[in-house]
């Protein structure tokens, strides 16, 4: 089936697309088999360096406390980050020129500087101007860094969703009177954030991986970190990436499953707007209303 995008593939299309797939294929296997043999090579996959994972000191000393203060500063950030992005996304459609300049000079700033930058320099402004401990000190380091790098992602996602409404949705809204926050807050955002989700979420994945960045550089105790202290105890290095990584993945599998269940949800419940009334109900309606027009004929 052709679209505007790319023609149907012909037969000789077909083959060669099946060549190219069995290639991949067979390279990805020998390449596994590489990493395989590699590691086999290297003892890193005899039972003594796996046997940790066996075992629950390894989960409840180091994995654990861990993943949970990953999940800690990811849902700190998350929880302040979407509202300041819906601000700042929502003021640079302003029609005041100087809160467009503001939110967009703000969000172009943030945007555009690393987040190992931003948390490197709220670290040393909270140890130089503040009274935060050296304990919090790497967690509040680490969710300032998100909140603004992701805050300002997120307005321009929240933006984005805004503007790829049709304008006859707004102007809809001004027709039967409805004032321009009114019609931000009830007609365009319910609508905007089921194109939005998809990003949001991906953004929010980003937001749980580079809490690692905190670990690696401040010494926040996440995931990671904790890792590189397990795998110091127990000389396991190579094992304990990939536990770490199997973490990773099946934590933000959750998320995006989650995402993806939620669009499917909101899609649905807006397919529908009112109650569907079956031939006796309506009946009823219409003798009803016969009813009332001779009632109201003979009082007259």
């Amino acid at each position: 089936m052709s679209s505007v995008l790319y023609d149907t593939p012909g037969p000789r299309a077909k083959r060669r697309n099946v060549l190219f797939s069995v290639v991949f294929f067979v390279l990805l296997a020998l390449l596994l088999w590489w990493v395989w043999q590699t590691m086999d090579d290297k003892d890193q996959l005899t039972s003594a360096l796996w046997k940790p994972f066996t075992e629950s000191e390894a989960w409840t000393t180091y994995l654990l406390p861990g993943l949970e203060n990953t999940l800690k500063a990811a849902a700190l950030s998350m929880v302040i980050a979407l509202p300041l992005g819906a601000v700042f996304g929502i003021a640079r459609l302003s029609d005041h020129r100087w809160v467009r300049a503001v939110s967009g000079t703000v969000v172009e700033f943030f945007r555009s500087i690393p987040v190992l930058l931003l948390m490197l320099f709220a670290n040393e402004f909270y140890s130089r101007s503040t009274d935060v401990t050296s304990e919090d000190r790497p967690l509040y380091a680490v969710v300032t860094g998100l909140v603004l790098y992701n805050a300002s992602v997120l307005a321009e996602v929240v933006r984005a969703g805004i503007l790829s409404l049709p304008k006859g949705q707004t102007e809809a809204a001004y027709a039967i009177g409805l004032r321009k926050g009114q019609t931000m807050t009830s007609i365009l955002l319910p609508q905007a954030v089921t194109a939005m989700l998809p990003a949001i979420v991906s953004q929010l994945v980003v937001i749980v991986k580079d809490t690692a960045l905190g670990g690696v550089m401040l010494g926040f105790p996440e995931l990671l970190n904790s890792r590189g202290t397990l795998a110091a105890n127990y000389a396991n290095v190579i094992p304990s990436f990939i536990v770490v990584a199997i973490m990773f993945i099946v934590l933000n599998f959750i998320l995006t499953s989650f995402a993806s269940w939620l669009e499917r949800y909101l899609r649905r419940s807006k397919r529908s707007t009112g109650a569907v009334l079956g031939v006796d109900k309506v009946d009823d309606l219409n003798a009803a209303e016969v009813g009332g027009g001779f009632g109201s004929g003979a009082s007259a």
